[in-house]
């Protein structure tokens, strides 16, 4: 049967009409949920971002910004000359933000006062600036900066730390590396406050903080949390073969030499302890991924299991049981053996398994800057 072209037009153009109506809707709400985000980002970094400089009042600046983003976008007309005026002062802040520049001049809080660097000849390498602090309570201690230096050729391996302080989910994560002598050189990746600044994760993604290295003998670092400030401390042994150590040691050396040259941010998403460990782990040359578990830190020894570089004889949540380590850190105290002790009885992949055969590497082996 024949229908008239003029019935044809009536009853198909409500349908485009309603479809046309939903699509628009639809591209409305998602620009909407787009201005208010990037809107919101920069309210908060014209708030939190590089404070230390003190230049400006930052709330009224940020009540300012507000209101002239919401003017803009209720009151300019046409529309897209309203939400131009708004992307045109998204952008005004954001050429800001990223004009803020690190430094290595401030008035440091005294943990981070110094920063260290490395000299490697052949085998020998030099540590200067190790931090090697004797502590009575977290804010009460006596300052060591010490140089030392170690045997390449005499590295072992390198184990993982986790330490926990409220969610399973978020992790500070450092390592250790090992070496025949007794010797345990520990690396932790974390912010430089200056002495009127403590930690914010939320100021944390706004340049407000400096990338820091600590490079500190463990009893420092790992007595600081199990002693002091009584958070939960978990010593993971990896099967990561001497090479593989050395090639992940020369990595952080690598960034530690860099930083006393070139300062740079320490973002909470992009360039912290987690995200940064697996950084090094891909500069030496290990198969390492970012996923999930690694910005929600408190995950990343599971991921490790996975990828087989902990003890795998045991299940997950044994291995985690078993390497907590806060209860021998205390009775080990602060004798020379501290290191010895703390990681008598832990789960060992090496003791297991054996190590897994790795060829060198020019990462294995190149010099530090």
């Amino acid at each position: 049967m024949n229908f008239p072209q003029e019935a044809i037009l009536t009853d198909t153009q409500p349908a485009h009409r309603r479809k046309w109506r939903r699509l628009r809707g639809l591209g409305v709400g998602v620009l909407a949920v787009v201005l208010f985000a990037i809107t919101m980002w920069a309210a908060l970094a014209i708030y939190y971002a590089d404070l230390s400089s003190g230049a400006s009042p930052r709330l009224f600046v940020t009540v300012l910004y507000l209101i002239a983003t919401l003017s803009a976008a209720v009151f300019i007309r046409p529309r897209r000359w309203g939400i131009a005026a708004v992307l045109a002062l998204f952008l005004v802040v954001l050429a800001w933000f990223f004009s803020l520049t690190p430094s290595n001049q401030r008035d440091w809080a005294p943990e981070v006062a110094q920063l260290p660097s490395a000299e490697i000849s052949g085998d020998h390498l030099t540590v200067y600036n190790l931090r090697n602090f004797d502590y009575r309570s977290e804010s009460d201690f006596t300052s060591h900066w010490v140089n030392r230096e170690y045997d390449l050729s005499q590295l072992k391996g390198v184990d993982l730390m986790l330490v926990y302080w409220g969610s399973k989910a978020i992790a500070h994560a450092m390592v250790s590396y090992n070496f025949e002598d007794g010797q345990c050189l520990c690396i932790s990746i974390e912010t430089r406050k200056e002495k009127t600044e403590s930690y914010s994760a939320l100021q944390g993604f706004f340049r407000q903080y400096e990338l820091y290295y600590v490079v500190a003998d463990e009893r420092d670092l790992i007595r600081l949390r199990t002693n002091f400030r009584k958070e939960d401390v978990y010593l993971y042994r990896t099967n990561l073969t001497p090479i593989q150590a050395r090639s992940t040691l020369l990595s952080y050396l690598d960034r530690v030499n860099l930083l006393k040259a070139n300062p740079d941010f320490y973002n909470a998403l992009t360039s912290n302890c987690a995200t940064n460990v697996v950084g090094h782990a891909q500069g030496g040359g290990l198969n390492s991924k970012m996923s999930w578990e690694i910005l929600a830190s408190g995950y990343a020894a599971r991921q490790a299991y996975r990828n087989g570089r902990l003890d795998t004889s045991l299940p997950f949540e044994q291995l985690e049981a078993k390497s907590r380590i806060n209860d021998v850190a205390i009775a080990a105290g602060n004798g020379p053996d501290f290191s010895r002790l703390i990681r008598a009885g832990l789960p060992n992949p090496v003791n297991v398994a054996g190590r897994t055969p790795e060829t060198s590497s020019p990462a294995a082996t190149r010099p530090v800057p």
